[in-house]
């Protein structure tokens, strides 16, 4: 049985977001695409023994984003979420007694409020969907053609269906 191990951290003031509620529902969330044999076997954990996955949440402002844009991937423009996937992306797969770290997911809420208003969806909802979303960057999917872009949004729908969220 694994383990899960997501920290969160909110620096954003105008949305007290229930952290503990986005952490059960990244937990789900990945459990649920590590029930996926296609999506295990094609996923960075997939060959590696391990007890523990763990990664972290950075809920901040889109002028945050635009920051670590700038600085970190050369993108001079603001985010509604960044993904450091740091075990999907690095040649040297590190594991530490057991735990693997998968990297940390920054998000924009001022961005998440936003695009909710714009799609007429709930901003929890918005939110739950950019985590699935960024889970799927942790565990090395990308999204660079069509097709890749629809088996993540697939996925995500089939995630968030999982978990009980519907687009109120």
């Amino acid at each position: 049985m694994t383990d899960f191990n997501i920290f969160s951290e909110n620096i954003y003031n105008a949305w007290e977001v229930d952290e503990k509620k986005f952490i059960d529902a990244a937990r789900d969330i990945l459990k649920f695409y590590l029930s996926l044999p296609d999506v295990y076997e094609k996923c960075c954990l997939n060959g590696f023994d391990y007890d523990t996955v763990s990664f972290d949440f950075l809920y901040c402002d889109s002028k945050k984003t635009h920051e670590i844009n700038r600085e970190y991937r050369n993108k001079d423009y603001p985010a509604d979420i960044i993904t450091f996937a740091i075990f999907a992306d690095s040649d040297d797969k590190f594991i530490f007694d057991g735990e693997i770290n998968l990297g940390e997911i920054i998000i924009a809420l001022d961005k998440v409020i936003e695009e909710a208003e714009k799609k007429q969806v709930a901003k929890e909802y918005e939110l739950a969907f950019l985590i699935s979303h960024g889970i799927l960057h942790l565990l090395g999917f990308d999204h660079r053609t069509e097709e890749d872009y629809n088996f993540v949004i697939d996925l995500q729908n089939k995630a968030l269906e999982s978990i009980g969220y519907d687009k109120i």
